[in-house]
């Protein structure tokens, strides 16, 4: 009767620990389901090597809606004939339009006429960082933060110097038009933010010519840049921008919202320093305190911030708010 007893107990004690195993690797699975749609981890279809790939669209209906992955993002000789409608919007957005094809003659002439970006894959795991110029910057010691990413994007004249402990010191592309163009390092990207025909012409100017000085302020004739790593964002990509993310508010997006929705499609994981208000809600530049608002003007400013928050919630980027 002992031995029956003991080897019941056995029975019963092999059972429970077989059901525990077995409701721990269902846990287990389930977490790993869990934490998958939640923080990104790794499928085996991952568009990427990171752990949260920003092109990854079976994870959000409302970003697959909105993200086209074919849109053309800069322009090239292969891709510079426009459609109809992008042709016919762009055009309104300018008061006097040149003649589009000879400026493109011209342009792929100067500057490198290929494909960028076109090495997205499953091995690759490309972070960015975009820094606006928010004074939310002062006092987050973001710089060593900034600075370790792959791509560091900047906007207009959001400058370094003397702000490196927060902003970081490092540029890989700046978006800029004429009005808010400055000197780059010869490593740096300038990537030409296009909104009128005449930014085109004016680039071509700054680097031959020098005769345009004037749009509808006072620009510089020239600029410090490396002509070999000059892009130019497609006005297809403008307007898509525009269509699909802004959904046709405002007249034309912002340069801020324009340049993270460019980040979202080089990168693949997007860190997003220096956008919004200050704690107190006040907004200003970081470098030079003039009051902004995003609810003025020809942008959008309050649907795009809505926007910037719900790629957060939809875990495509990381907005870093500051310390102020």
């Amino acid at each position: 009767m002992r031995v029956l007893r003991v080897k019941h107990q056995r029975y019963i004690t092999a059972f429970l620990s077989s059901t525990i195993i077995l409701l721990l690797l269902c846990f287990q699975n389930s977490l790993l389901v869990f934490n998958y749609g939640s923080y990104g981890f790794l499928s085996e279809s991952s568009p990427c090597a990171c752990h949260i790939c920003v092109a990854d669209r079976g994870n959000s209906n409302w970003f697959s809606e909105r993200y086209d992955p074919n849109v053309p993002i800069l322009l090239n000789s292969n891709n510079s004939v426009l459609s109809a409608n992008v042709s016919r919007w762009w055009k309104e957005l300018q008061s006097n339009a040149g003649n589009y094809t000879k400026v493109m003659d011209q342009l792929f002439s100067l500057f490198p006429d290929e494909e960028h970006y076109s090495d997205t894959g499953p091995d690759r795991c490309r972070t960015c960082a975009v820094v606006g110029n928010s004074g939310n910057l002062l006092g987050s010691n973001y710089g060593p933060l900034i600075d370790f990413h792959d791509f560091i994007i900047r906007m207009n004249k959001g400058q370094t110097e003397g702000y490196e402990k927060d902003v970081g010191s490092k540029t890989t592309h700046r978006i800029v038009y004429p009005e808010s163009a400055m000197d780059l390092d010869n490593s740096t990207h300038l990537v030409l933010l296009p909104f009128k025909i005449l930014d085109i012409q004016w680039l071509i100017s700054a680097f031959t010519t020098r005769h345009i000085t004037q749009t509808y302020v006072q620009v510089p004739s020239t600029i410090k840049a490396n002509k070999d790593k000059v892009m130019i964002l497609h006005p297809e990509f403008i307007r898509y921008v525009y269509d699909n993310w802004a959904e046709r508010h405002g007249r034309y997006p912002s340069t801020g919202f324009l340049t993270l929705i460019f980040a979202l499609h080089i990168c693949d994981e997007v860190n997003v320093f220096g956008f919004g208000a200050t704690s107190d809600g006040i907004w200003h530049h970081y470098f030079d305190k003039t009051l902004t608002s995003y609810e003025i003007g020809v942008h959008a400013g309050k649907f795009e911030n809505e926007t910037l928050n719900r790629l957060q919630q939809e875990n495509k980027i990381l907005i870093h708010m500051g310390w102020t």
